[in-house]
């Protein structure tokens, strides 16, 4: 069958741009929507029930739809939460909010466009009848769409050293993907625990941990030894800020906010009034610049910039200072089992010498992979036939300022779109809610221009 436009994923951009084609497309349009993840819509960060999992953007700014703004708010005291716009809901919450959302527009038979789910995964694609995109999926089947819409996430990232030729005991203690909760059922409440990793994730594990009873030690081994700040129980406003009397460079980017931060009561409002021109700012750097933002600025922009709730970080930061977590910085060069332990060995960061430690579990936090080729067959399949390209830094796919993917040796007219991570040379700020849902509404409104277009 030949669709209109085939949406490839089934993590939360994938459901965004479905969401928005209900919403525009006439009804006889076509829609295919292709993954096989069973949790369609919710992915990895949504799909977690524990309630001490929190958003890090208030709920006031995490509405699925942009021109709806107030609707995960309303959908919130609908079903009881007594949480107002500034505050931090649950994950699990969001991720119900997102699935209801997409059944409520699809109850709505008439008028709406034809949506097909396909729970398959997409093993390949070709150019097709001169006029489509096909892909193979892993079913067997095939399908052709003269829009495509690539909302492929990432996985998480690997472990610094293989475990694989691990003794079994050692490979039994190492949690590669910490989402999967199951493993907390397993640690006794005074297994000593290491975490790699410092980011979002860690915090998250931290707190699991707890709620599931564990009391023991926590040793948390970063590159840096840095760990998310915490957003302010009253906001800053945000300070406003003109992208275009920025520098564009690295080195006076960092001067002139260090500036401006020492000048303002909290530094989260300068951080605060560079969210909404971030992009812009991005695509005002050259490669080189970029490429030196994420050797040496990136830990720092991410710490500050990507927060927790105010409850959570508190809850966290008593942890620390009580002494159940202590942060390491260096780099992990090996892992062993000695005398019924699991034992890892780092150096420590901007030293020559080496230090160890001691643990019952280790859990991989390091975070999510970069959106590359090489985490997906499909990408690296359609890489191969030039249907996309990558990206210079490794940040996904090329793409231009209306997220449609540039620089391949297509003959179809065929459009091609890429939705979410995978922008992130393009964007860079494109993996959090606010953004990906303006993203989304925009792909899916050049879709149904192009077509009434074509149609007229």
């Amino acid at each position: 069958m030949i669709y209109d436009v085939i949406v490839v994923g089934s993590g939360f951009s994938a459901i965004a741009v479905t969401c928005n084609l209900i919403e525009q497309l006439p009804a006889s349009a076509k829609v295919a929507v292709v993954g096989d993840d069973p949790g369609f819509g919710r992915g990895t960060a949504y799909r977690t029930e524990l309630y001490l999992h929190r958003l890090n953007v208030p709920a006031g700014r995490m509405s699925l739809l942009p021109h709806h703004p107030d609707d995960f708010v309303d959908w919130l005291k609908s079903h009881g939460g007594q949480l107002q716009a500034g505050d931090f809901a649950s994950r699990g919450d969001y991720g119900l909010y997102v699935r209801n959302t997409l059944a409520r527009l699809l109850r709505k038979r008439e008028g709406r466009c034809r949506v097909d789910f396909i729970k398959a995964k997409a093993a390949g694609c070709v150019e097709r009848y001169t006029s489509t995109l096909a892909f193979h999926l892993g079913n067997g089947d095939e399908i052709a769409g003269r829009n495509v819409v690539l909302c492929l996430g990432v996985g998480n990232a690997n472990l610094p050293v293989d475990p694989a030729g691990a003794p079994p005991f050692l490979r039994s203690r190492i949690v590669e993907n910490p989402w999967r909760l199951s493993w907390l059922r397993r640690v006794a409440p005074s297994d000593a625990v290491c975490i790699l990793g410092s980011g979002l994730t860690m915090i998250d594990q931290v707190l699991a941990l707890r709620a599931h009873g564990h009391r023991g030690r926590i040793d948390v081994l970063s590159r840096r030894g840095l760990a998310p700040l915490g957003h302010a129980r009253t906001p800053p406003a945000p300070l406003p800020i003109d992208v275009h009397a920025l520098p564009a460079t690295i080195s006076g980017l960092l001067k002139i906010l260090r500036e401006k931060s020492r000048e303002v009561a909290d530094w989260r409002s300068v951080m605060d009034g560079l969210r909404p021109v971030t992009q812009a700012l991005w695509q005002r750097l050259t490669n080189e610049e970029r490429a030196r933002f994420l050797r040496h600025a990136l830990p720092w922009w991410n710490i500050h910039r990507h927060r927790v709730a105010p409850e959570v970080f508190a809850g966290f930061e008593k942890l620390v200072s009580d002494g159940t977590v202590r942060f390491h910085a260096g780099f992990l060069r090996s892992l062993e089992a000695r005398e019924g332990r699991l034992v890892a060995d780092y150096r420590i960061r901007a030293k020559r010498e080496i230090a160890e430690i001691k643990a019952d579990w280790l859990v991989n936090c390091t975070g999510m992979e970069r959106a590359g080729i090489s985490h997906s067959p499909l990408l690296k399949e359609m890489n191969r036939f030039h249907l996309i390209v990558p990206d210079p830094l490794g940040l996904g796919i090329q793409v231009d300022a209306a997220s449609e993917v540039t620089g391949t040796s297509r003959i179809s007219p065929a459009r091609l779109f890429a939705v979410g991570a995978l922008t992130a040379g393009q964007f860079w700020e494109i993996t959090a809610v606010p953004d990906i849902r303006v993203q989304a509404k925009a792909v899916a409104e050049e879709i149904v221009r192009a077509r009434l277009k074509s149609n007229a």
